[in-house]
């Protein structure tokens, strides 16, 4: 008998699921609390696929025998509950796809800078010339891309919400970037919980795999006595007895020295800048090394990597003043990196949907270089309340154009006027694409 999969949510990661479950010939049904959108209601009819949409029917739970839960999903809803004291198994989207898949697979999370990793991982591995694909949290879901052939090396952007439902889930390289106050509205406001989760990409890993993680990081570190993977660190300063191996930046210089490759490389040739982009290039070139990459082209793409849309990205210079989209930057350490970054005087565009930021850890470099700031959206208040003594101009708006021609106005010769929002943008955009593609359009409409 073919087995019965009940999918809860039908976005990415659902959808994917879908086509992975009826390549694999199993029953598929579909619910989803939100609307679905018409293109995937498409899919779901041309694949014989049962849906409803608006609520979650309790009666589905007597026919499933396995549940695949999308990541957006809550794990409090009324449906898990009910089914895990039905004793139904409740498994990610990640999970599912990795037990339908034989690849090797290099899983990276962090708090801030795992999209940046993942797209600079992906781009060493297609100038290897290695059949690679980049997936997860980005892009397609992992189960869409696990029903494409000849992939050998899934590259994979991982997050919290993903980790989850995981059961076997068991990467050949896992990489923690970093682990900072993020998403704890999903977390009942405890911190434990979510570095718990986080911690969870390489509880099924042995010694035959590779943990790499930054040396600094104290919720990391807490945590390290559990890890079975051989550990490889990077982060500031030099090799010493503790770290034989590992990624380290010092004056002005990177050093990766792994058990296949040792060099150096000046951090003026790295096509990233920023102490934040030099731990990625770190944390890259070291899974990179650990299988079997040459430092040469290692090298290259470290140079010659092209950057991450919405991610501290180039947009315009328009009249002496630089534009640069960071419309990603949804917490208050994204945001400091940026703010770190640029050396210039800084018009900056923020707001939308708080999720429980801490300002206080901007308050320095907004003193230092802010000159003026752009609130967009609703959560006003708690801005402008953080940063009205440090700040003469504060301004508010509600649409981009707005915004972006307010900053305009208060930038001068030599300024970078930064959209880096420290906020979901779920209040007047779709997603952060969404709010980093009009921030560039009205950009370049001035």
């Amino acid at each position: 008998m073919n087995k019965n999969i009940l999918i809860i949510g039908a976005g990415i990661s659902g959808l994917g699921a879908v086509k992975l479950s009826k390549h694999i010939k199993y029953n598929v049904r579909v619910t989803s609390r939100d609307i679905i959108l018409d293109k995937n209601k498409k899919v779901f009819r041309d694949l014989s696929v049962a849906f409803e949409e608006g609520q979650h029917s309790m009666s589905n739970l007597d026919w499933a025998h396995l549940i695949i839960k999308s990541p957006g999903v809550s794990p409090d809803i009324t449906l898990l509950k009910q089914a895990k004291l039905m004793g139904i198994p409740i498994i990610s989207e990640l999970e599912f796809a990795f037990q339908n898949t034989k690849a090797i697979i290099i899983a990276i999370t962090g708090t801030n800078g795992k999209t940046t990793t993942s797209h600079l991982l992906k781009h060493m591995l297609t100038q290897a010339g290695l059949n690679v694909a980049l997936a997860g949290n980005i892009g397609v879901s992992f189960s869409e891309s696990v029903l494409q052939k000849n992939i050998d090396y899934y590259v994979l952007e991982v997050s919290s919400f993903q980790l989850e439902d995981i059961v076997a889930f068991r990467p050949n390289i896992s990489i923690i970037l970093n682990i900072q106050k993020d998403h704890l509205n999903r977390y009942e406001n405890n911190f434990q919980n979510y570095i718990n989760t986080k911690m969870k990409i390489q509880m099924n890993q042995t010694h035959q795999d590779f943990f790499i993680y930054f040396h600094k990081d104290k919720q990391i570190n807490s945590k390290l006595q559990n890890v079975k993977a051989q550990k490889y660190a990077f982060g500031d300063g030099e090799i010493g007895d503790s770290y034989q191996y590992g990624g380290w930046h010092k004056n002005n210089t990177i050093t990766i020295n792994t058990i296949k490759n040792n060099f150096t490389m000046t951090i003026h040739n790295l096509a990233l800048q920023g102490t934040h982009n030099f731990y990625n290039s770190m944390a890259a070139s070291i899974a990179a090394s650990s299988i079997g990459i040459k430092k040469e082209i290692i090298k290259k793409s470290l140079s010659n990597f092209k950057g991450v849309e919405h991610r501290l990205e180039f947009v315009a210079k328009i009249s002496g003043t630089k534009f640069i989209n960071d419309s990603k930057a949804t917490n208050c350490n994204s945001v400091y990196y940026a703010l770190e970054t640029i050396s210039s005087p800084i018009v900056w565009i923020c707001g939308g949907v708080d999720k429980g930021n801490d300002y206080s850890i901007l308050t320095e470099l907004v003193k230092d270089k802010v000159k003026a700031i752009i609130v967009l959206g609703s959560d006003k208040n708690k801005i402008e309340n953080n940063f009205k003594k440090h700040v003469d101009n504060i301004a508010f708006s509600m649409n981009m154009k707005q915004a972006v021609d307010k900053a305009f106005s208060f930038s001068d010769v030599g300024d970078t006027i930064l959209l880096s929002p420290a906020c979901a943008s779920f209040d007047l955009f779709k997603n952060y694409e969404d709010r980093g593609r009009a921030f560039k359009d009205c950009v370049l409409s001035i």
